[in-house]
């Protein structure tokens, strides 16, 4: 800017006084004059923007899973030094001290908002870190005063004793302590391992097994019923294996792809742990089943030895292909029930008899698909038992019966449509006393003693004496007339429909807010471990338990 006012504008720049000086300063209406370059490269950082600074780098390690040492990195303080020059850089115990401040701020937020809830539940699910130091992960989940989905992880527990059901229904009961919603939680959903189904039996909530790990098993049943179908798996994982480890092989598939107007995409490799992985490996070997065999047939590429030993039989590539809908229909299964913004639970039990009636039926494909699809079938019928009238009281068929669009439960039998709407009565009663209960409450907090109420309802009762039978109220009117409305359509979104008529079914709304609010699968808690691979990896090692919680806690839960 100076040189520039030297060279383009020498008037201008003679007028400044002194040409050492820098800068052209102008002079406004009052005769205030402008801060010179060199005044404003001079400013001081003020206290307050310089607290501002140490806070937002102390939410940038607590965002982005930084270590602490960021502060000590020459390139961080660097940056820092040409953006902020005056600002002195916090030492490691500072950032430290300012992250937990950020914990305690948030989670007192979030405590806060716990106890405007009426029901929250929980997922539950444990981990090992590369150090081999257990985890417990919770995730709560609720619906807020504007029907709105609402999560939060509440803790990452360091489990030290072995996992017996003893020590986790503990450990599960003191987070829930310490969060202050004893008796507000309506289930916890977790994994089909025995030790923690045992764990949460035990407590004062419902026990909700998560949807896609025991669909997940039944499909292991429907592969393991088929031994061509694992050795095919054996054989379609080496071939993708192949690519991923030959730097060769997977740019002459780029070259094919090409050449042949094929999707450029990437083989996929199952994994064990990864739900669904089997299906996509099967779909983009068949996509790109032609550009596959092209590499494997250029000798230029692959070696006749290596041909002979990777190439999958016609067999396999037919079996894939016959595959495909039946693993397709239970992969989007899958999906759809893994969402944390929507209501989940209530579309378990009309996916799974969905499957069933649908796309688990014996079809003129060949014997192996059809054993293994009546597998799966035997399976979830086994583990889900939708036709025993037992399961008309899981919260996953009650949750149904909430949701606007599948409250017919048109997907049972009558019988179990039947036993269905007895413990929909008894559960209504139950939350009506709640309700009474709640609104006492809150009219002795406003008005103090209620007076006139007990007059009005003898009134009305002895009006009703006098008027007889056909003047008499119903037993449920409430839910009568929810019930009795039609189904919406399925596109609807069964909260905004809730949030529209919450008014005219106060009851059933609690119900609702109680019942919509499980997560079908313990995802959310399982998502937790990426973000915790990427937080105790090798070069920080040494991260204590309690650091681990409070960094995922503030990573999961700080606006972004």
């Amino acid at each position: 800017m100076n040189n520039h006012l030297r060279w383009k504008h020498p008037s201008r720049w003679s007028e400044t006084g002194t040409a050492g000086d820098g800068a052209y300063v102008g002079a406004s209406s009052s005769g205030a004059r402008q801060t010179t370059m060199r005044q404003f490269a001079a400013k001081k950082c003020e206290k307050g923007r310089s607290e501002s600074i140490t806070n937002l780098i102390g939410e940038m390690v607590a965002l982005d899973m930084q270590p602490m040492s960021v502060v000590e990195d020459e390139g961080f303080k660097k940056l820092i030094s040409f953006l902020e020059p005056d600002y002195t850089m916090p030492s490691r115990k500072t950032v430290t001290s300012r992250v937990l401040k950020l914990y305690l701020d948030c989670s007192a937020k979030i405590k806060h908002l716990l106890d405007q809830t009426m029901y929250v539940a929980l997922t539950t699910d444990c981990w090992t870190s590369l150090t081999t130091t257990s985890y417990m992960t919770v995730t709560c989940h609720y619906i807020d005063e504007e029907w709105q989905m609402q999560a939060h992880v509440l803790a990452t527990q360091n489990m030290e004793e072995r996992h017996t059901a003893e020590n986790l229904q503990i450990e599960l009961e003191t987070v829930v302590a310490e969060w202050n919603v004893s008796g507000r939680v309506s289930a916890c959903v977790h994994d089909n391992a025995a030790n923690i189904v045992k764990a949460n039996q035990a407590c004062d909530w419902e026990s909700v097994c998560c949807f896609a790990h025991t669909l997940q098993l039944a499909i292991n049943d429907g592969f393991k019923a088929v031994q061509i179908l694992e050795r095919m798996i054996g054989a379609c994982s080496k071939l993708v294996a192949h690519f991923h480890h030959s730097t060769t092989a997977t740019q002459a598939l780029a070259v094919k792809q090409k050449q042949m107007s094929v999707k450029e995409h990437a083989l996929i490799q199952c994994c064990k742990t990864r739900w669904n992985s089997i299906y996509g490996m099967f779909e983009r070997l068949t996509e790109q089943r032609w550009a596959v065999c092209a590499v494997l047939s250029d000798r230029s590429v692959t070696k006749p030895a290596d041909a002979r030993n990777l190439e999958l039989k016609d067999e396999y590539w037919r079996l894939m292909e016959e595959m495909d809908p039946v693993l397709k229909a239970l992969a989007m299964a899958t999906t759809a029930a893994c969402g944390e913004e929507a209501v989940s639970l209530s579309v378990v039990y009309p996916m799974v008899c969905g499957l069933m009636n649908e796309h688990l039926q014996p079809s003129g494909g060949s014997d192996k698909v059809a054993t293994f699809v009546n597998t799966v079938r035997e399976s979830l019928v086994k583990r889900f038992l939708p036709w025993d009238t037992i399961t008309a009281s899981k919260p996953a068929v009650v949750a149904a019966a909430l949701d606007p669009r599948h409250k017919k439960l048109r997907f049972m039998s009558p019988d179990m449509q039947a036993a269905a709407k007895t413990h929909m009565e008894a559960i209504f009663e139950v939350e009506k006393d709640k309700e009474r209960a709640s609104r006492g409450e809150q009219l002795d907090e406003e008005s103090g003693d209620d007076v006139t109420a007990p007059k009005r309802q003898k009134k009305s009762s002895a009006m009703a004496f006098l008027l007889g039978a056909p003047y008499e109220e119903e037993e449920n009117p409430e839910l009568e007339r929810y019930l009795s409305l039609p189904a919406c359509h399925l596109d609807t979104d069964p909260l905004a429909w809730w949030k529209t008529n919450q008014q005219q079914y106060p009851v059933m709304a609690r119900l609702a807010k109680r019942f919509l609010s499980i997560p079908a699968t313990s995802v959310p808690s399982e998502r937790v471990f990426s973000a915790a691979g990427l937080l105790v990896s090798k070069q920080r090692s040494r991260l204590l338990p309690d650091n681990v919680n409070m960094l995922i806690f503030l990573n999961k839960n700080l606006p972004r």
